[in-house]
């Protein structure tokens, strides 16, 4: 599967353009196409204008964005803003939401699936790539194998227990906490297996505490990781409490709501070097 940018002949407007190839069964991209028409118009997802088949390929044309969140990251040396963090969660947390209430879980959530918008929607945040999504299923289920990104994923994908919507909020805290610290304490662990690297892993999301996860960061982090992992398969997060938590944390800090994160401030600065006269200096 391949992305692709187009352009709509009848508007002129630039679009992103999703292929697979028709003959691929089961198809990921016709799963996902249908998850975003339940999810239309809700927080931070991307809109779709049409799909259908082009050739050998199953093509879906959608709303085209700007950066991913890990591509950012590396633009503003590694780390963000505590701001800019919690401008992020301010966003993210009511999409997860969203995505929920609709009887999904989103099983990969990672910084690469998380898009800035581009040009006017340049400071809304979206959530893409949801060919894993399914729908919620039932507590206590186990498929035994892991779904999603080894470094972000919950403690009960680890386990093989099947995913509910605390786990994407599990694994939308280590994406937070990785934003902020420029790196989680499981990165980089060496072992001779995928099993046991993956064993090692799952041992220090367990005992996080232990392990420096929480270690110079706002105590709002851990109380967000201690909400969502006390709950069971079949109870709901409470996102008003955890959206609370941080706005709380955001205005003690003084912030402002200008929507300026730390790569809007970078980007002006390249602006004006690229701008400068020769009296500038």
């Amino acid at each position: 599967m391949g992305n692709l940018v187009g352009r709509d002949l009848q508007t002129g407007q630039e679009v992103a353009l999703k292929l697979e190839h028709a003959d691929i069964d089961p198809s990921l991209l016709e799963n996902e196409i249908e998850i975003y028409e339940e999810l239309s118009g809700g927080p931070g997802i991307p809109r779709i204008y049409w799909h259908g088949y082009e050739c050998e390929f199953r093509v879906m044309a959608f709303q085209l964005l700007g950066p991913n969140l890990e591509n950012l990251l590396n633009y503003c040396g590694r780390k963000f803003s505590l701001k800019t963090v919690l401008l992020l969660a301010d966003q993210l947390i009511p999409s997860f939401q969203h995505i929920h209430s609709k009887g999904y879980i989103h099983r990969d959530v990672k910084p690469e699936n998380i898009l800035m918008g581009d040009d006017k929607q340049g400071s809304n945040v979206y959530v893409t790539d949801i060919g894993l999504a399914k729908e919620i299923g039932e507590p206590g289920e186990h498929n035994y194998s892991l779904i999603g990104t080894t470094r972000y994923a919950s403690i009960n994908a680890h386990l093989g227990v099947e995913q509910s919507p605390r786990d994407d909020m599990e694994s939308l805290g280590y994406v937070l906490i990785y934003f902020i610290r420029g790196s989680l304490p499981w990165q980089g662990l060496k072992a001779k297996t995928q099993e046991h690297k993956e064993k090692l892993i799952l041992e220090r999301k367990q005992s996080a505490t232990d392990w420096g996860l929480y270690k110079d960061i706002p105590e709002e982090f851990k109380k967000y990781s201690e909400h969502v992992r006390s709950l069971q398969s079949d109870e709901k997060p409470n996102y008003v409490y955890l959206r609370r938590l941080f706005r709380n944390l955001f205005r003690r800090r003084s912030y402002e709501y200008d929507h300026v994160f730390d790569w809007t401030k970078l980007k002006f600065l390249d602006y004006l070097e690229r701008n400068k006269g020769p009296d500038d200096g």
